[in-house]
């Protein structure tokens, strides 16, 4: 579209190859030079607000209905937020270790399914390649043996999910201070069957992210790259752990901003900015405020910030990850896809240990303590930290919930990235399909998870524009606002 100033709009609409709905908008001005870009979610979830007067049981189930591709990082996070309000937050270790084994199943399965299907078209075929052949189809039809490993692993993450929640998608494995269930030997062996050829499939696929990210660091280094604070959560002893642990965040250097913070005192250290052109909020770190505490998370934050991986495999594939930035923090976009593939031999690796792990078929499963009125849980999800925080009153209801999904947290990163590509990328010159899909390639780098990141706090605007047949805006009018 051109406007009567000259600037240009372009859009693009769908994001594809994406979880959600979202779309892309670059103005231009008059020599083609990009002025604004931004990544816009275009679909609407109001979960903190039709949560409110359900009986707190009902959570870890309820909420996650957010997301088909990610609802076990959304049913453990409440969980562990119930587990604190009936008081029963030092779980048995039968049901710790059948929720760790729930989670690594699902990180397996999510990390498999990105890798394979949703990224993968663009590293092997190219940025640029015919959209026809730039797809998971395209994949089976050159590469049949890395589609079949693709579908084969993410069936495999679901069986374990199956097992240990009821169900591969929505179950109700977790529930208030433990478990509803164990892990019976038959069930344990159904899963070590395939367990070896796992962990065959896993190294196979972060030696191709590995490889990719090696042979083509000169132009991966600056694409969609820049600088940027890191968080996630982490052991006591600096270890990653997906499941729990305490907030460290980290700046672009490696210097500690915050470490060790127990989550349920999160809000004093991360704050959520409303911005006007988005139903997705920001958060930031406090201290540094809202210019200069955003930060990024997920796979490529996990390795920035953690101090070791305690399996054998990732953690040598750690240093080698570590190696090319030599020991600093990574702060290339692109990266995000070989921290996902050493997440996931990690992942391969906490099931093996697991299904060897008599506790799993223990009979103690729940327990109870002294009743709380709020709380906070928190994992980390295939693509970042989790927050789950609720309030909960005498008669047992719902009065508050505040989530900040993982793609909400990298929400600012996300637009940089956008901005940072369209900026080297197609500024004056002839924009093509394939130079756009490079600004879906920053996108899908952070395995962004759109349905979960839009649940708007407070009240959804209406907004009616009239446009001329020139595309200028002629009038505007809106009710409601974001921050009501």
């Amino acid at each position: 579209m051109v406007a009567r100033n000259g600037t240009h709009k372009v859009t693009i609409e769908p994001v594809t190859r994406v979880e959600g709905h979202g779309k892309v908008t670059i103005v231009l001005d008059e020599k083609r030079r990009v002025q604004q870009a931004r990544l816009h979610i275009v679909e609407f979830r109001g979960f903190e607000r039709f949560i409110q007067g359900r009986p707190y049981w009902e959570i870890p189930v309820l909420v996650q209905r957010l997301c088909g591709i990610c609802p076990v990082s959304h049913h453990l996070a409440a969980a562990k937020a119930v587990d604190r309000i009936v008081g029963g937050e030092n779980l048995t270790p039968t049901a710790e270790k059948m929720r760790r084994l729930m989670h690594y199943g699902q990180m397996f399965q999510s990390h498999a399914l990105h890798f394979f299907h949703l990224c993968s078209p663009d590293l092997l075929f190219g940025f640029g390649a015919d959209p026809a052949i730039r797809n998971v189809i395209g994949v089976a039809a050159k590469y049949p043996e890395l589609a079949v490993q693709g579908v084969m692993m993410r069936k495999f993450g679901q069986e374990v999910i199956r097992l240990t929640a009821g169900k591969k998608i929505h179950g109700t494995g977790a529930i208030p201070g433990g478990i509803n269930k164990n892990l019976s030997i038959a069930e344990r062996d159904f899963l070590l069957k395939d367990l070896d050829q796992m962990v065959t499939w896993s190294r196979g696929a972060l030696k191709i992210a590995k490889d990719y990210t090696v042979e083509h660091l000169k132009d991966l280094a600056p694409f969609g790259s820049f600088d940027s604070n890191h968080l996630s959560i982490v052991r006591q002893d600096g270890a990653m752990d997906l499941y729990h642990g305490n907030l460290r965040a980290i700046d672009a250097a490696g210097n500690k901003i915050f470490d060790q913070v127990d989550y349920q005192k999160y809000d004093q250290y991360i704050a959520e900015e409303v911005r006007p052109w988005s139903y997705m909020k920001f958060p930031f770190i406090r201290s540094l405020g809202p210019q200069d505490g955003w930060y990024r998370v997920g796979p490529l934050a996990r390795l920035n910030t953690a101090d070791f991986i305690d399996t054998p495999e990732a953690e040598t594939a750690r240093k080698e990850f570590k190696a090319v930035t030599h020991g600093k923090p990574n702060n290339i976009t692109m990266a995000y896809h070989w921290a996902r593939m050493i997440e996931l031999l990690h992942a391969i690796e906490k099931i093996k240990d697991l299904l060897h792990d008599a506790d799993l078929q223990g009979e103690d499963l729940v327990v109870r303590g002294q009743r709380r009125s709020e709380a906070v849980g928190v994992v980390e999800a295939p693509r970042g930290t989790l927050f789950h925080h609720y309030r909960v009153n005498e008669n047992d209801q719902v009065t508050m919930a505040n989530l900040i999904v993982s793609t909400t947290n990298n929400n600012e990163p996300m637009n940089r990235a956008v901005r940072k590509v369209a900026e080297d990328h197609l500024s004056g010159v002839e924009i093509t399909e394939g130079l756009l899909n490079h600004v879906e390639v920053a996108i899908r780098a952070y395995d962004p998870c759109l349905s979960c990141a839009t649940h708007a706090l407070g009240r959804m605007p209406m907004i009616v524009e009239l446009y001329d047949c020139r595309g200028q805006l002629l009038d505007r009018k809106s009710r409601g606002s974001m921050d009501a």
